[in-house]
């Protein structure tokens, strides 16, 4: 073989060997391939959040309020009806009547109060004599002023039946203002035929006269039922000088006595509230005056409470009114303001007090019988909680013991059965991250909250949290704030 043959055959062969090395030496890249990654990380994410969504929407919702010290503002304003010493007096004629004496003032016995017209012609002989002379004094003025200002400032839309009221009162002053031209006129009558015919009446006794009549002139404090505060049942009659009155009818009313009292139903807690004073002091919407009143607080046959408040003044005040509205000056009650939401009841096993044993080497509790495995009669502590203790009694959670179980006193063998029941008012305390029962001692409660004794040995403090819906929970829950 010639020589450049060889030397192209040795070069052919050394190409082949370096391209084979360059083959060796590459390295392999990845196909392209359509990435899933992307959809798949976003798809979880989003069924996550969901989830999540889900969870938080039915999840229980556990509200915390913290306890503080308050008061509550209560309503303690009332609607009574009056009782006086009241003496109706009828006509024993046939006429037309004039009053002569002023209503809502003391008169004297044996003062003229009215005349019967048994003609009819005095009142025109009075409009003769009086015409041109119908303008009304300044003190006259005066007095319906103020009783206008005195309705005008006491007027709320939930009252508007004392309209009726007010009318009646207006009307009972002009009456009064009437009477009294009446008897400055009276003497310029000369017609004898009907100064003959007219009938005077006399006062049998002194006292306020009052020109209205409304059924309850005798009523007493055993007469006191609901039935007498149905103002609708009992409407106040009022009596108009110049009217036609038949023999018998009532004409008027005498009220003999200062002494007068009213009487207003209340509830069972506002009863024995009261029944521990014995005066108050009591404001009269009507005119804003403030008076004391002695407290003698009753329950009738039905069962429902009511207080009778005795005064010594201002009767004359309210002389034609037989309802009036009061309100109590008592004193807010002041504690721990928690929410009515807040308040559950919870039942308890009652154990005497001598049962629990403080001094047990495995901590206070009650000794329990019990049976063991083969039968024998043993013994063992139960720790229970003591949630309230009085007379002589602990409550204790009734999943600390079964019915029918029997425990043992500690100084002596006497055996008592788990059996008596009863309930505790309280609210779930949420301070220790679960909720524990705590009792209260509810002092006063409206609509939406409770003011509770404070700094009781089972009760609640200042600061305390507790679960805002009782309800919401049950016994040892566990709560996170």
């Amino acid at each position: 073989m010639s020589a450049p043959f060889v030397l192209a055959n040795e070069c052919i062969c050394e190409m082949a060997r370096r391209k084979k090395r360059n083959e060796d030496n590459v390295i392999p890249m990845p196909q392209k391939t359509s990435s899933i990654i992307g959809p798949v990380i976003f798809i979880f994410v989003f069924a996550y959040f969901i989830i999540i969504v889900f969870q938080s929407i039915n999840a229980k919702q556990i509200i915390p309020y913290e306890v503080k010290e308050g008061s509550l503002a209560t309503d303690n304003t009332y609607r009574g009806v009056a009782l006086r010493e009241e003496e109706v007096c009828s006509t024993q004629n046939l006429g037309y009547i004039n009053y002569y004496a002023r209503e809502g003032e003391r008169i004297a016995a044996n003062s003229l109060v009215y005349t019967v017209d048994e003609t009819g012609r005095l009142n025109d002989l009075l409009s003769v004599s009086n015409e041109g002379n119908e303008t009304l004094k300044s003190e006259d003025m005066n007095e319906l002023k103020t009783q206008i200002v005195n309705y005008k400032n006491t007027y709320t839309d939930y009252s508007f039946d004392s309209v009726y009221d007010f009318k009646l009162s207006i009307q009972g002053t002009v009456n009064k203002l009437t009477s009294r031209n009446v008897t400055e006129s009276l003497s310029q009558v000369t017609d004898r035929t009907v100064l003959n015919s007219l009938k005077y009446s006399y006062a049998p006794t002194s006292g306020i006269v009052v020109y209205s009549v409304d059924g309850l002139e005798d009523l007493t404090v055993s007469d006191i039922d609901a039935s007498i505060f149905d103002e609708e049942e009992h409407p106040k009659e009022q009596l108009y000088s110049g009217a036609m009155v038949a023999q018998g009818e009532d004409v008027y009313k005498l009220i003999t006595q200062e002494n007068w009292s009213i009487v207003i139903p209340i509830d069972e807690k506002r009863f024995h509230e009261l029944e521990e004073k014995s005066y108050i002091e009591v404001r009269f919407i009507k005119t804003g005056d403030v008076s004391w009143g002695k407290v003698n607080c009753f329950i009738d046959k039905e069962g429902d409470h009511y207080c009778k408040l005795d005064f010594t003044n201002s009767m004359i005040t309210f002389a034609t009114d037989r309802y009036l509205d009061v309100e109590l000056m008592l004193q807010a009650q002041k504690g721990l303001k928690i929410p009515n939401s807040a308040i559950v009841e919870r039942d308890f096993y009652l154990i005497p007090e001598e049962y629990y044993n403080e001094n047990s080497k495995d901590g206070p509790g009650f000794i329990r019988e019990t049976y063991l495995e083969d039968g024998s009669l043993s013994t063992e502590t139960v720790p229970a909680q003591i949630y309230y203790s009085i007379e002589g009694e602990m409550y204790v959670d009734v999943a600390d013991f079964r019915l029918g179980d029997y425990i043992i006193a500690p100084n002596h063998l006497d055996k008592y059965a788990i059996g008596k029941k009863s309930t505790l008012v309280g609210v779930y305390n949420m301070n220790k991250g679960y909720a524990d029962f705590t009792q209260i001692n509810i002092l006063y409660q409206n609509e939406e909250y409770a003011i509770v004794e404070s700094y009781t040995d089972y009760g609640l403090s200042v600061y305390d949290h507790i679960v805002l819906d009782g309800s919401s929970v049950h016994d040892d829950e566990l709560v996170f704030e």
